[in-house]
């Protein structure tokens, strides 16, 4: 803790964080909804999977396109108002997607908890930043948080809309988000003109040309990572259903997909001691690889043997995310890394709506094998950007080695 930071300040530092870890949780639970949802809608509405699925494109799309304006105007106006925005805008939303009656309302009402959730990464990630003393546990907890929303997102969505009614699987959500806009507002100060604690700075410095490289090709990366992440994250409960038998119940197809959600929450840990231990760029690689045999598996897996092989994508593919967050705040520079975050996670979180769009159009054609196939090759791509970092940030690595080992030879004699 800062030595100037009084007591207080310090209680109204940790309830800030309190409320965004909670908002990370809400945010992945929240625009997971409909991909369960959707599997009983099917009957209600009289239209295939795929027609309905492709419904909740808008909602993806704004998910990641509104993240840059949303962190502008962070900037500009109030993280901490912004936060509050997310909260009710996203709880509303939500109350106007079960109030809904048509196809066309339903897909607006879906669009706008795609806007406001779009929200809470650009302003909540940097507030995050800002506020930690210990930055990578702070931030580690954090993005379990938010995890642990998509591991429990399917279970909770499929119970209540198996006893409730599928409305209720959005009007349960809306009433946490709209009490606890009430009581950030409450408890927490508004942030304008006023200084936070600052997390230290821990880059590894690379030459300029090769961290210009390296960003970009980290960028690529997101592209690639966002397509996988969203299609498995998105198209999970439905593969479960499908491939685990007919007549599995819908509160069971739910059990099931958090089941294997939370294999990647697990994988968090495993990987946040992994890259204490090893060389973290390295971690990245074997995991890029691991990620593509999980969907292979995948492909041709079904019954009980369905869950290994998705158990393993998906620790993979959450266990990726974490460890590139962390490679990436090793090598890019302090002054940069708040602008590379958000155009990341612009890209990764805008790949949603082509991956729903994907998704719904490749199982009308061929099903889940053509979805997976798809997906397996996007994986492979993914995998060799991420070898090509790799390579990159370990030949440097092995340069400056040499250089420092000259050195040291070269002022020996004078000893």
């Amino acid at each position: 803790m800062n030595a100037q930071q009084t007591p207080s300040a310090d209680s109204a530092r940790r309830r800030s964080i309190g409320f965004l870890n909670w908002a990370h949780f809400l945010d992945h639970y929240v625009i997971l909804i409909f991909p369960t949802v959707v599997i009983g809608l099917e009957a209600v509405y009289g239209r295939s999977y795929g027609e309905l699925l492709v419904l909740s494109t808008a909602a993806f799309t704004a998910f990641g396109l509104f993240a840059l304006p949303a962190g502008w105007l962070a900037d500009n106006w109030s993280r901490r108002n912004m936060i509050a925005l997310y909260f009710f805008g996203t709880g509303l939303c939500c109350v106007l997607v079960g109030v809904s009656e048509s196809f066309e309302t339903l897909a607006v009402a879906l669009f706008g908890v795609g806007l406001f959730a779009a929200i809470y990464h650009p302003v909540g990630t940097p507030m995050i930043v800002d506020a930690a003393v210990v930055r990578g546990r702070t931030m580690a907890f954090n993005g379990i948080c938010g995890n642990i929303g998509v591991s429990i997102a399917s279970g909770c969505t499929a119970v209540i809309a198996a006893t409730l009614g599928w409305r209720f699987s959005f009007f349960i959500p809306a009433v946490f988000f709209i009490v606890t806009g009430f009581a950030y507002l409450a408890l927490i100060p508004d942030d304008r003109g006023k200084r936070v604690v600052q997390a230290p700075d821990q880059d590894v410095a690379l030459s300029r040309g090769l961290t210009i490289a390296v960003v970009i090709l980290f960028l690529t990366l997101a592209f690639w990572v966002g397509l996988v992440f969203n299609a498995i994250t998105i198209m999970l409960p439905k593969l479960v259903q499908q491939r685990m038998g007919s007549g599995i119940p819908l509160a069971q197809v739910g059990a099931l997909a958090t089941a294997v959600f939370l294999c990647g929450g697990m994988a968090q840990f495993t990987m946040g001691r992994a890259v204490e231990r090893l060389t973290p760029h390295l971690v990245m690689s074997y995991i890029a690889g691991i990620q593509v045999i999980g969907i292979v598996l995948a492909i041709y897996a079904s019954g009980w043997w369905l869950l290994p092989g998705l158990a393993l994508a998906v620790a993979a593919i959450y266990g990726q995310v974490t460890v590139n967050d962390f490679v990436l705040a090793r090598y890019a520079p302090a002054a940069w890394r708040g602008r590379i975050y958000a155009i990341r996670f612009f890209l990764i979180f805008t790949m949603a709506g082509p991956a729903a769009w994907g998704i719904g159009r490749l199982y009308e054609q061929g099903g889940f094998n053509t979805v997976l196939g798809v997906g397996a090759a996007i994986a492979v791509l993914g995998a060799l950007n991420t070898f090509a970092i790799s390579a990159l940030v370990t030949g440097a690595e092995t340069r400056r080695a040499a250089a420092s080992r000259r050195a040291d030879a070269a002022v020996q004699p004078a000893e």
